[in-house]
């Protein structure tokens, strides 16, 4: 089996997104996404939830947690890659594989069981496109 450092970078990411603590999460959410981007994808209106999150003064549902470590697994893939510019773009941007939604979007509205594996996929798909 080959060792994280040989993994694809996705699984490197899911691996950094399960392993972190949930500021650390929104933390480095933040600084790829951006507060603003970070707290649309958390059901926020105001990115001071998202900087409470990070400094762990303040705790989101269970459901918020689960769509933020996600997103950031899908970041840091993308992120690692392309940087912090393109991943923002690929998260707002209408995607073709997502029957041109954007991912912030389902990752924000939709049920994770069904909109996190097409989301990933989106990811994979991009990933091994560039």
């Amino acid at each position: 089996m080959a060792g994280i450092s040989t993994a694809r970078p996705d699984y490197v990411a899911h691996d950094r997104a399960i392993r972190a603590t949930f500021p650390e999460v929104v933390a480095q959410l933040r600084s790829i996404l951006g507060a603003k981007l970070c707290a649309y994808v958390g059901s926020v209106k105001e990115t001071r939830a998202v900087n409470e999150w990070a400094d762990g003064s303040r705790v989101p549902s269970d459901d918020t947690q689960q769509r933020l470590r996600l997103a950031l697994r899908i970041a840091l893939a993308i992120s690692d890659t392309d940087g912090p510019e393109v991943t923002r773009a690929w998260f707002q941007g209408l995607n073709p594989q997502l029957d041109d939604h954007s991912p912030a979007r389902l990752l924000r509205e939709g049920d994770l069981t069904e909109v996190g594996p097409a989301v990933i996929a989106a990811e994979r798909a991009f990933l091994i496109g560039g």
